[in-house]
């Protein structure tokens, strides 16, 4: 739930690359804040920024003009490994192919974050979240043998590991089938709740999209529409 604080600030935002003696503006004074608890999706046709939008937000990438603010880090004076380290204590990640380590179990890929920050109770944290989507079973199964739906479940145990502060979705439910997609957004939504993260969506799926608070519309580089999405209204009752 909302709290009324701002986690994210994105303040003029513009990114180019060159390309040979052309530069290529790919976003444009991009402007928007998102509550902490809240929940924001980035649509758009193909090509039109989200997904750089994205990784800029998380600092994977930095803009060419204009300023983020990551859980009050601002994001501009940092160096790669400050970066890093920002990206390490609030950030987590859910993407469309999944990105599992194909050489570890289930439960190995899920562990490898809390390992990294030195968790002595990494295999039993790992267990937990596994359990809590749904793969208590499945545990020491590879991805090789787990269908896509399950891969994208150890994903998001993996992502919610070092329980972030703020999650970042580059079209989470893209790879799978209707059925699938509809019970890993569902997912999905249930450990944000519980967790009070802050999700960042990035999806083609407008259905998907009308479940988070906001919603930013990118064409060409530039917000075209910034409007309220359904949840809006239930986060309301449920605070109420």
């Amino acid at each position: 739930m909302s709290n009324g604080s701002s986690i994210l600030e994105v303040s003029t935002l513009s990114k180019s690359f060159k390309s040979g003696s052309n530069e290529i503006q790919v976003l444009a004074d991009i402007e928007f804040h998102v509550e902490e608890g809240s929940s924001l999706a980035v649509v758009g046709p193909s090509g039109s920024g989200k997904t750089t939008l994205l990784g800029l937000c998380a600092g994977l990438d930095r803009p060419t003009t204009g300023s983020i603010t990551l859980n009050h880090i601002l994001l501009d004076r940092l160096n790669e490994d400050e970066l890093a380290q920002v990206r390490n204590q609030f950030v987590g990640f859910v993407f469309q192919n999944f990105q599992l380590i194909q050489t570890l179990t289930a439960l190995e890929n899920v562990m490898i974050p809390l390992e990294l920050r030195g968790v002595k109770t990494a295999r039993k944290q790992a267990s937990g979240l596994l359990e809590r989507v749904g793969l208590g079973e499945r545990m020491s199964h590879y991805p090789s043998q787990l269908s896509g739906g399950e891969q994208q479940r150890v994903a998001i145990a993996r992502a919610f590991s070092n329980e972030p502060k703020i999650l970042f979705a580059d079209e989470p439910t893209g790879n799978l089938d209707e059925e699938t997609g509809t019970s890993v957004e569902e997912l999905l939504f249930e450990i944000n709740r519980e967790k009070s993260t802050t999700l960042i969506l990035v999806t083609h799926d407008m259905e998907l999209a009308e479940k988070t608070n906001q919603i930013i519309q990118l064409k060409g580089g530039k917000i075209i529409d910034h409007r309220k999405g359904n949840n809006e209204v239930h986060m309301r009752t449920a605070a109420s």
